[in-house]
């Protein structure tokens, strides 16, 4: 196999800028998008300024879609939908991209204060795979909505704005923690132990649990909540503080999230960046929730609110049949965005030796395969869907690479691929490598991150049905 040049070497610098102006929106999205609603709200945000309408506005109205008209579906401000209608028959299938807007973070219980040894502390249960010690020692915020019994819908973002108080779960001091330094990695701090400390101060006028009532009385003078209320929350700690460039050459990028933010960000602008563009065949892209956990409930892949918003679009369209639904998916061609491990030089020996480990640097990587162990729950690209991909990048010079999630039986990971592939769809797995990857901090290459957004305009522009070209 030839050698690829690491891409860095072939960009101009006309190139090098528009990489850098690329990351610094790319930063913004990752620093306003911290949970997977403020995703879908900043996502909607930039839709409707390149004309995507939300499908209500058709649907409820009777109004007819049409080629060229740009929709979005917003499901329970948790999950998105777009569609820009092609002047093809849309059961000959679409170009689809999918990506998940979730990450791993604190999930507050609803049970949550409780006062112990003068402290008050808000338990916590935590969501996706950490390592439960990097989320110790850690200025924390807290974003997320309350609901009130009388409707009152509340957004709650405290710990980035520059006058904001912070969080954090305590650690113990070194010169204690003999023990706890003879545990695994994996004991050393127990679920049950990531209680975040919320306040110190007691009340005057009570003597039962008087540093949690002073917090209470906070919380119901400036939000006007009651402890009850903590049962129709949905509150998240994450890491406190913006995305950053890093890197003494700004080469890089560091902030929360990037799994699988990047992704998001990446194929919703290549989706925006071609909202002018009248296309022949149907762009979608999904942005998902609960991939982390399984992709499960209402707003994960598994759900089938995909499937029922293409049945409303060809019924918009006043072409719907069942029939012509299930044609349009089998026919359809996906890009399953999802991050991948990059190389890391601090961890070499759990890298994918011979060349099929990702690295910085090398753009977008495709992974034919992934799961675990024997491939489990994975999808596995044809070799005939992997060559298109190849033609499709090399003919616009595009960079990419291949990669996969560590060594064999090393560990593996998951995506949604191998849920769209039920539908007898061709999917790949690929996205931008990073190093840290579930960490509260994860590292990402600006120039695999501008590879991504140019593979995925790309893939929706050009992408064609292979099942019926190879027939």
């Amino acid at each position: 196999m030839s050698e690829t040049k690491n891409a860095w070497l072939n960009a101009s610098p006309e190139e090098l800028e528009t990489i850098s102006s690329f990351a610094d929106g790319y930063i913004n999205f990752l620093s306003t998008g911290k949970t997977e609603r403020r995703c879908v709200k900043e996502a909607i945000r930039l839709a409707e300024g390149f004309g995507y309408k939300n499908i209500n506005t058709y649907t409820e109205n009777g109004l007819p879609l049409k080629p060229q008209d740009k929709v979005y579906f917003n499901m329970m401000d948790k999950a998105l939908a777009f569609f820009q209608i092609g002047s093809d028959p849309l059961e000959k299938g679409m170009n689809i991209i999918g990506a998940h807007i979730d990450s791993p973070r604190l999930d507050v219980k609803q049970h949550a204060l409780y006062e112990q040894d003068g402290i008050c502390l808000m338990d916590t249960h935590y969501y996706g795979g950490i390592k439960k010690y990097q989320w110790t020692a850690l200025p924390l915020a807290l974003y997320g909505v309350i609901c009130l019994k009388d409707g009152t819908h509340m957004d709650i973002a405290i710990g980035d704005h520059e006058d904001d108080e912070v969080f954090c779960i305590s650690d113990l001091l070194i010169h204690l923690a003999k023990d706890q330094m003879a545990k695994p990695a994996s004991s050393a701090i127990e679920g049950e132990a990531l209680n975040v400390i919320a306040g110190s101060i007691p009340a005057a006028d009570t003597d039962k649990d008087p540093v949690k009532a002073y917090i209470l009385q906070l919380l119901k003078d400036r939000y006007g909540i009651d402890e009850d209320d903590f049962i129709s929350a949905e509150l998240e700690f994450v890491p406190q503080g913006r995305a950053r460039t890093c890197g003494l050459d700004r080469s890089m990028i560091l902030g929360y999230g990037q799994d699988d933010r990047v992704s998001a960000y990446t194929s919703l602008m290549g989706m925006m960046e071609l909202a002018d563009e009248p296309c022949t065949r149907t762009r979608a892209l999904l942005l998902v929730d609960k991939e982390e956990i399984g992709s499960v409930g209402a707003t994960g892949m598994h759900s089938t609110f995909f499937e029922d918003q293409l049945a409303e679009i060809f019924n918009a369209m006043g072409d719907y049949s069942e029939l012509k639904v299930r044609r349009c998916l089998r026919h359809s061609s996906m890009l399953s965005c999802d991050v991948t491990a990059a190389h890391d030089p601090n961890s070499p020996e759990a890298s994918s030796p011979n060349g099929n480990s990702a690295r910085f640097g090398y753009g977008i990587a495709f992974s034919k395969y992934n799961g675990s162990g024997g491939k489990r729950q994975s999808n596995d690209a044809r070799a005939e869907y992997v060559a298109a991909i190849r033609k499709l990048l090399d003919d616009k010079n595009i960079p990419w690479q291949t990669g996969e999630l560590g060594k064999v039986d090393q560990g593996g990971g998951g995506t949604i691929a191998y849920i769209l592939a039920n539908y007898g769809m061709d999917v790949i797995d690929c996205g931008a490598a990073l190093m840290s990857m579930h960490a509260p901090f994860e590292l990402s290459s600006k120039i695999d991150v501008y590879s991504a957004f140019e593979a995925c305009k790309e893939f929706l522009k050009n992408m064609k049905d292979i099942q019926t070209a190879s027939l």
